[in-house]
This record gives C-alpha cells, sequence and structure tokens, in this order.
C-alpha cells in the first residue's frame, strides 16, 4: 500500500484530503502542517506520493518540492501541489521546483483519487 503524506497549513484540509485518500483505498496517510514538518518527516520515513500546499508558514510548498527533489530517495517521486493558486506563472514556477502535478482547491475527491492513481502507477 502506498505511503502519502499530506502537507497543508489548514487542519480541516489536511481532514478533507485524509477522508478522501482514505475513502479511496489510500490507508496510510500522515498529515504535516507545514513545509518544515514535512521535509522532516520525509526524510524520516520514505513516502510515495507527497501532496503539498503552496502558501504555508516556515517553508512554502515549493520550497518544499525543491528540498525533496534535492534528496536522492525523492529524485524521481510524484510530488502533488494542491492550492488555490492557478496562474500559468505559478504553475510554471511549480514545474521549475520540480511538481508532478497541479490540483487546484477545492479539490473534487475523484479527481484527486484519480491523479493520485495516476501517478502512483
Amino acid at each position: 500500500m502506498a505511503k502519502i503524506l499530506v502537507v497543508d497549513d489548514s487542519n480541516m484540509l489536511r481532514d478533507m484530503l485524509k477522508f478522501a485518500l482514505q475513502d479511496g483505498g489510500y490507508t496510510d496517510v500522515t498529515e504535516a502542517a507545514d513545509g518544515e514538518e514535512g521535509l522532516r518527516k520525509a526524510e524520516e520515513t520514505q513516502y510515495d506520493l507527497v501532496i503539498t500546499d503552496i502558501n504555508m508558514p516556515k517553508m512554502n510548498g515549493f520550497e518544499l518540492v525543491q528540498a525533496l527533489r534535492g534528496k536522492e530517495n525523492y529524485a524521481k517521486s510524484p510530488l502533488i501541489v494542491l492550492t488555490t493558486e492557478q496562474s500559468d506563472a505559478m504553475k510554471a514556477k511549480g514545474r521549475d521546483a520540480g511538481a508532478t502535478g497541479w490540483i487546484i482547491k477545492p479539490f473534487v475527491p475523484e479527481q484527486l483519487l484519480q491523479v493520485v492513481g495516476t501517478v502512483l502507477k
């Protein structure tokens, strides 16, 4: 079973993501409240997928994605950005940082599960 790390500063959104993922059969979901905590957890445990917000305190999602891409064990791992940011410039910045994909909030659980299923294949 895939190990998934969800990084977002909103408790409610983390709960919604965890519920949607678990409802889709992904039961091994870990949460982090900001990029620093997410990076620390990713260094302690290998995750098959990281889903991160962009706008967070301490370390934003772009910084987290870049930090993870700099680690050999996350060089090719799927890193999905889940954010309210929709501009082409922000998406380009995400791609440049190393993000695998981009999902706009509010998310549709079925869409999230489709993306997760695709990147974990």
